[in-house]
């Protein structure tokens, strides 16, 4: 089973599971988590292949999504981001027993045809038996921009000398990362696209598919953020998840 941090206690609203994206981890919700769990118990899983979760060789959407209807008892919100965001999809489309309401923040149902091959290379390329502290590790991401490059050390276990993602499956996977899998059915519950005003992933042109998939989608920007809009304005995103999660 995933890794999980939980905020709060069990309360007669619903839970809300949060599903981080591409080379981040439950981790990486502390604050926000902790902050939404005055309301309710509020579980941050880390996904498969990252963090303290099991490693696999497969990193497919329809695993993924099983992985996370085993944390689920009963049903609960879920909140995904990125490629969290396309699990929790899968999640509410294959388990919609499972799903009460679904956020999914700043991607849509659809292949991208960028790559996050990138940051693979770059982890790669971190000489990790000279790395004692996390400079050391930022130092040799000099060329890659200076945000990415902290938020791909946040992954680094730096006494152990190591990543805590399985780099090889998810670069062997990366094509079933950045795509979407051919799922039919419909997901009824209220479902919340949450995007970032000043990122691309999530246009007009994908919502005639959103709307087939999720018959009860609602839409909503946070202005001056971007793809990572959680970060960009996390007292913002906080203010409308919790508007969405009214029970």
């Amino acid at each position: 089973m995933l890794h999980q941090i939980h905020h709060g206690t069990a309360s007669e609203k619903h839970p809300l599971l949060i599903a981080h994206g591409l080379y981040g981890s439950g981790r990486n919700w502390g604050v926000i988590a902790k902050r939404l769990s005055d309301a309710r118990k509020i579980t941050a899983v880390d996904m498969r292949n990252h963090g303290s979760s099991p490693w696999y060789d497969t990193h497919s959407y329809a695993d993924m999504a099983t992985d996370l209807s085993q944390v689920i008892d009963g049903t609960s919100h879920v909140l995904g981001h990125s490629m969290g965001g396309k699990a929790a999809m899968v999640l509410a489309l294959s388990h919609p027993e499972k799903v009460q309401r679904l956020i999914v923040a700043d991607i849509a149902p659809t292949a991208y045809t960028h790559t996050q091959q990138p940051m693979i290379d770059a982890m790669r390329s971190v000489d990790l038996s000279t790395v004692k502290k996390r400079s050391d590790a930022l130092g040799q991401l000099s060329d890659v921009d200076a945000g990415v490059a902290a938020f791909l050390t946040q992954s680094l276990d730096i006494k152990n000398q190591k990543w805590t993602l399985n780099l090889d499956t998810l670069e062997q996977e990366m094509e079933s990362i950045i795509g979407f899998p051919d799922i039919d059915g419909q997901f009824d519950g209220p479902t919340l696209f949450l995007t970032g005003a000043d990122s691309d992933y999530v246009l007009p042109e994908h919502r005639t598919r959103i709307k087939s998939l999720f018959p009860n989608a609602h839409f909503a920007k946070i202005r001056d953020a971007g793809h990572w809009l959680h970060a960009d304005k996390p007292r913002d995103f906080e203010a409308v998840v919790r508007g969405f999660l009214t029970d």
